[in-house]
């Protein structure tokens, strides 16, 4: 088993360390001080509040004063943070420690400013290319309560990715690897993207008392359609796209997730800035807003016409009305 430290202790960092101490690996989580609000819980309830279950008692949690001995001696650093605070997160470890080993990346979203992916965020920011970066349908909530699920675990060469999986892998929780480090990156930007629409959906149903389900497939086949345009323009391949990066994910997402439920605040009416307002209030970080901007440049730089991934923007960036997303069917 490994020595592992997660830094970051967000949702999903908190359960993916719950899941690296339940299969045995001497795991540490480490809240930075953008964590200080939770802290208090981790350390006296031993449990997270956005999350079902307390901590295995196995789980050591240290704060911003326990950087050096949180990174001491570890084969495995496991970054928590969102696509936004991704950079600060890993400057912060890398300046209190020195050095990071293998990193594993579990961010969804590009760096908004320079549009680069998470795995070429921490290449700069760490020193090296031990990077891997990890797609696929796994909530935070329901790694937290060690429900299955099947993930994929991407490095440019594999043996970074295979190294992080030996330690990851569990009965619930399986890992597949690729090499396709660019496509399973791209589909977790755009996947956020899907969510929102589908999400949308679901407001405009409460509305009326009806559930878009007709819509709602043939939107989703939409999205995944364009999903896999812009992936294989990007350099990725089309089968990470069709796969548990991409397809995988845009569902779980669509299906619930904090993106999912920005799209349903907005069909129920409420408007972007307020939404965003509403679910920042909460501690929830809605990386599909930030993706759909880049999605936007992305596909402008290379000419694509990706009618679904626009119309999100138009509603998102533009005041177009959200009903306005049923537009796409249209052809």
């Amino acid at each position: 088993m490994a020595k592992v430290t997660v830094f970051g202790a967000g949702a999903m960092g908190t359960a993916i360390a719950m899941h690296l101490a339940r299969s045995g690996n001497q795991t540490l989580l480490w809240a930075s001080e953008f964590d200080q609000g939770i802290l208090p819980a981790l350390v006296d309830q031993r449990r997270h509040p956005a999350l079902p279950e307390h901590l295995p008692d196995s789980l050591r949690v240290l704060g911003p004063e326990g950087l050096a001995e949180a990174a001491e001696g570890i084969d495995i650093a496991v970054m928590g943070a969102h696509s936004g605070g991704a950079r600060t997160l890993a400057r912060i470890v890398v300046d209190g420690s020195g050095h990071l080993p293998l990193v594993v990346g579990v961010a969804k979203g590009l760096e908004a400013e320079t549009l680069k992916r998470m795995s070429e965020v921490y290449a700069e920011e760490v020193g090296h290319d031990l990077v891997v970066s990890v797609g696929g349908p796994c909530l935070a909530g329901e790694v937290a309560q060690g429900l299955p699920c099947a993930v994929v675990f991407a490095s440019q060469p594999t043996d970074s990715a295979q190294t992080a999986a030996n330690a990851f892998r569990s009965p619930a929780y399986h890992v597949s690897v690729t090499n396709d480090l660019v496509g399973v990156e791209y589909c977790m930007v755009a996947k956020n993207v899907a969510a929102i629409g589908l999400g949308i959906l679901d407001g405009l149903g409460k509305g009326i008392g009806f559930e878009y389900r007709n819509a709602k497939a043939a939107l989703f086949s939409q999205a995944c359609g364009e999903l896999v345009d812009l992936v294989v323009a990007l350099g990725g391949r089309a089968e990470t796209a069709t796969g548990l990066a991409g397809l995988g994910d845009a569902l779980v997402t669509s299906l619930g997730g904090r993106n999912r439920l920005f799209g349903e605040l907005l069909g129920d009416g409420v408007s972007p800035d307020e939404a965003l307002n509403d679910l920042m209030k909460k501690g929830m970080t809605v990386e599909g807003v930030e993706s759909s901007r880049d999605v936007a440049k992305l596909a402008e730089g290379r000419g694509l016409r990706l009618p679904f991934f626009e119309q999100i923007h138009r509603i998102v960036f533009d005041g177009a009305p959200a009903a306005s997303v049923l537009d796409c069917l249209k052809g």
